[in-house]
């Protein structure tokens, strides 16, 4: 009788990839403290008490270390198991979230659920459903991904489902994250040069006529090519986080002495809270989160590379998929609050405030811890292990 083998699950965080946890540690405090430097007034306006936001935000956090503990001993095959299904629950979501009565308006967006005294972001969610669908899609459908346009084409139709419904919402910020990561995880399938080359031709060609059919975007868009000419009306946002910056100089005025913060700059503890951050620490302090950004994206690539490597490629792709998203929603929101993109609704990973951005982003993280400790147990119980065959049947549609 073969003896009953336990299946070891981690028991303590010491485990996994130090750099990947010290940079999240670190990003996770300097937006808490952040957090409060920035929220401090008007949270004194709208509640009568200064740490409001920071509370929440600190139970945001507490509750995404609990989601990461939890997330950590679920094996990831059960997320690629049902990765068809996560996707096809994204997908309800962001339907439910524009029906009157379910979806919440804040500032003329749908984007909202809610749940009781916590509100969920859908288009947060669709993130991590259409990585984790398309990373066993990737290996489900390698050869046809490699080899026939059909294969290329399939998990485009799906994104463009989730695209028009986050327009409608409208949500132009997440579609553009989930979009260009959608791309970037093709091309690392092994998706042809030319079939991208099209793609980008088109997809820019409907980037275009979105934002010149819609007066809103419109607006944005002639905005953020001179915001100085408009910094009374559309402009005065992106004016007030470049004076934020220009203010912080290379040390910046000192933590807790913004000026922008004092209901100059909307949205100073959300979307902006990176041009607060310059004005109080300044190019230092914004370089240091530059790079703490970088050891993180790098660490998970790494991960994601070092899965592949023992045959483990689903997990991989997933992990390149999360590390891509973390990456260009960071580089996109600096380069928003330094104007260099047009203004979009998207927060600073692990530094800015909000709930569903907060829970989903340690989800995603703590599955890319999960595929580091079954990359690590993978190598050492076996000195060249073979790779494994994934069914269709079994990994969803």
């Amino acid at each position: 009788m073969r003896p009953i083998v336990k299946r070891q699950e981690p028991t303590s965080l010491l485990v996994f990839d130090k750099y990947f946890m010290l940079s999240v540690l670190a990003l996770v405090i300097i937006g808490l403290v952040m957090v409060m430097s920035a929220s401090m007034a008007i949270s004194e306006r709208q509640f009568g008490q200064p740490f409001y936001y920071l509370f929440r935000q600190s139970i945001y956090i507490l509750l995404g270390v609990g989601v990461t503990f939890l997330i950590v001993r679920i094996r990831t095959e059960i997320w690629f198991n049902h990765s068809g299904w996560i996707l096809l629950l994204s997908i309800l979501l962001l339907v439910l979230v524009m029906v009157p009565g379910i979806g919440h308006v804040v500032n003329g967006s749908r984007r909202w659920i809610g749940f009781s005294i916590f509100r969920l972001q859908v288009s947060e969610f669709a993130k991590i459903a259409f990585i984790l669908y398309l990373g066993s899609y990737l290996v489900r459908h390698q050869e046809e991904v490699r080899a026939d346009i059909g294969g290329f084409i399939k998990p485009l139709i799906l994104l463009g489902v989730m695209g028009v419904l986050l327009l409608l919402e409208p949500d132009f910020g997440a579609a553009v994250v989930i979009t260009v990561t959608v791309f970037a995880m093709l091309f690392l399938g092994g998706a042809r040069l030319w079939q991208f080359i099209l793609l980008l031709a088109l997809a820019v060609m409907a980037f275009v006529f979105l934002a010149i059919s819609s007066p809103y975007r419109m607006s944005r868009l002639t905005t953020f090519l001179n915001p100085w000419a408009h910094q009374f009306n559309s402009g005065y946002q992106l004016t007030q986080s470049l004076i934020a910056f220009g203010r912080g100089g290379i040390f910046g005025v000192g933590l807790g002495s913004s000026i922008q913060k004092l209901f100059y700059l909307p949205e100073a503890h959300t979307d902006f809270l990176f041009a607060v951050l310059g004005e109080e620490i300044g190019l230092v302090g914004m370089l240091s989160v530059l790079f703490l950004y970088v050891v993180l994206v790098v660490r998970i690539l790494w991960i994601g590379r070092r899965a592949q490597l023992v045959g483990q490629p689903i997990a991989g792709y997933v992990a390149y998929g999360v590390g891509i998203w973390i990456g260009i929603q960071a580089l996109v929101n600096m380069g928003v609050n330094a104007g260099l993109f047009p203004t979009k609704g998207l927060t600073l990973p692990l530094i800015s405030y909000g709930g569903s951005s907060m829970l989903i982003i340690f989800a995603a993280l703590a599955i890319v811890l999960r595929i580091d400790y079954e990359t690590r147990v993978s190598t050492n119980n076996a000195k060249s292990p073979k790779p494994k065959k994934y069914s269709r049947a079994r990994y969803g549609f």
